[in-house]
Parts: C-alpha cells; sequence; structure tokens
C-alpha cells in the first residue's frame, strides 16, 4: 500500500516540529491529507507552520510543549484525542545536540539532551501508547533515533548516547506491544535519519566557557565539521516522503537515505562481531541524524 493509502485523513501528532525533520514530516503529512499536531517549545515556528498549512487548505493545531515535562505530554495526549480525534501517526522527535568531550560537557547539558531526546519519547509513548492500543484503528508510532544510533562518534557523546537509547528503546516497545497482543494494529518503527537540514547544530550546547582552550576548540571544532555536512545534507520534505513509503511498506527501520544508513549499520554489525573496538578515524564521521 501506499503511504497515501495508509496514512491519509488520519491525525499526525508530531512533537520537535517547529523545524528540520520535524517540519518535514509534518509539510510531507500534509501533503498525505493528514490532521497535524505541530508539538514544540518554539511557539512562533509552529504558529508560522501552522499557518502555512492552512494557507495550503491543510487542517493543523500547533501546541507549545515541553517534552521534558510529563504532564505537559499528557495534557497534549488528552488535548488531541478530546478535540482532534484518535491518532494515527504519533512522532517523538524532539532533540537537541552536544558537542565537546564527555568530560567537559556541564551536567546541565548532559541532563538536556537525556531529558528530551530519551525522555521526551518515554513522556510521548507513556501518555498516548495506552489511547492508541484501546482504539481498534489502525495506528503507528515512531522513535526519531539516528544513524548515530548504530555509531560511535567522539565530541558527540551525549546525542550518540541518546539515540542508543531511542533505538533500544523502540526494539523493546515492538516487543512489548507484540507481546500484549497488539502488534495487529499498533505498529512501532524506528526513524534513522542520515543528514537531514535543519537548525540543530547551531542551537547545541557546548562546554563550559570557562573551559580550557583546547576543550573549547574541540567542541568548536565538531560543530563547524558538522555545519560543512549540513551544506550537502538532504531536504527535510524529501527524507520525510522517503520515511513515509518506508514506513507504509511495513518496514521496522525507516531510513532516509537507505544505503548511506544501511553502511553504518553493517559497520556497527561488524564492529559488534568481530568485537575490534572503536577506532577513531580522521577522514570519516557519520553524521547523527540532524532533526
Amino acid at each position: 500500500m501506499s503511504a497515501l493509502e495508509v496514512f491519509g485523513g488520519g491525525v499526525a501528532v508530531i512533537t520537535g516540529a517547529g523545524a528540520g525533520i520535524g517540519a518535514g514530516l509534518a509539510r510531507h503529512a500534509h501533503r498525505l491529507g493528514m490532521s497535524l499536531v505541530l508539538a514544540d517549545v518554539d511557539a512562533a515556528a509552529v504558529a508560522l507552520l501552522r499557518d502555512e498549512v492552512i494557507a495550503a487548505g491543510g487542517s493543523a493545531v500547533d501546541v507549545v510543549c515541553d517534552v521534558r515535562d510529563p504532564e505537559a505530554v499528557a495534557e497534549l495526549a488528552e488535548r488531541t484525542y478530546r478535540d482532534i480525534g484518535p491518532v494515527r501517526l504519533l512522532v517523538n522527535n524532539a532533540g537537541v545536540e552536544q558537542f565537546g568531550y564527555l568530560w567537559d560537557t556541564p551536567v546541565s547539558n548532559w541532563n538536556r539532551v537525556m531529558d528530551i531526546n530519551v525522555s521526551g519519547v518515554f513522556h510521548g509513548v507513556r501518555a498516548f501508547l495506552p489511547k492508541m492500543l484501546a482504539e481498534p484503528s489502525q495506528s503507528w508510532v515512531w522513535n526519531l533515533s539516528s544513524i548515530g544510533g548504530v555509531a560511535a562518534v567522539p565530541l558527540q557523546a551525549p546525542y550518540i548516547i541518546s539515540k542508543h537509547a531511542v533505538l533500544a528503546l523502540t526494539e523493546c516497545l515492538r516487543l512489548e506491544v507484540q507481546l500484549a497482543g497488539h502488534d495487529d494494529h499498533v505498529h512501532v518503527q524506528a526513524v534513522l535519519p542520515g543528514a537531514v537540514k535543519s537548525n540543530i547544530f547551531e542551537a547545541a550546547g557546548g562546554v563550559d566557557a570557562d573551559s580550557a582552550g583546547t576543550a573549547v576548540s574541540a567542541a568548536e571544532s565538531q560543530r563547524e565539521a558538522m555545519l560543512d555536512i549540513k551544506a550537502a545534507a538532504m531536504d527535510p520534505v524529501e527524507a520525510a516522503e522517503v520515511v513515509f513509503e518506508q514506513a507504509a511498506e511495513g518496514a521496522f527501520y525507516l531510513l532516509t537515505q537507505p544505503e548511506y544508513v544501511s553502511t553504518a549499520m553493517a559497520d556497527r554489525a561488524q564492529v559488534l562481531t568481530t568485537q575490534v573496538p572503536p577506532q577513531l578515524r580522521t577522514t570519516q564521521r557519520f553524521d547523527p541524524d540532524k532533526h
């Protein structure tokens, strides 16, 4: 079946919808005729996207929601089911980056990455999934991991760790939905984007201002390297189209650039199979999902 046949006419809830791949997923969901619930901490960004969708003849509401707050996410779910209807697609997408040596990472920055990238996904699952399980209609849960979820990358450890965690969470969740006997109508899928254009690098955290010069230099050097990758990154709407089609076909791992991301997955499998420690490669950097 096509993405239009599977998702058209349903309700999509997307966190981190204000920019990057979140906005791309929202724009393509609108093309498919979905009603959108656009959630983000950036009120202006989601309001602009809401107006864009409505001006194009679509249906959208914007909600300011911090996924770190479980009560806020629970209210998002309650409001959606009360005012709009059953959710066909939940996209737990909100995410942030962090650069620098792990030992130079401020505790507050570590907590920010984990609270948004990992706990934010958990809060979305906990708030929405029971309602989705209770509905007889088909529904989908997408959790945004990354190519970084199958790679080891220096100077981005908190982000990489968080995306490994989201991938494991999603794999476990799929098994639990199956174990509970709901996999006939609730479909759990992991999204692993490669390089997709966004402003996540510019907004990424770094090290403390009073850190040693070498620590600051390393963090900023990694930021610049990622910005170089961004220049040739995939358009978010194009990435979204690929993801929707793979999801409609029933894939579990949804890859924006299948060949590129699959290579990273194969490399990871080889490392685990041979048990060779990760090697520092100055000429190759895996680009984590930039959403």
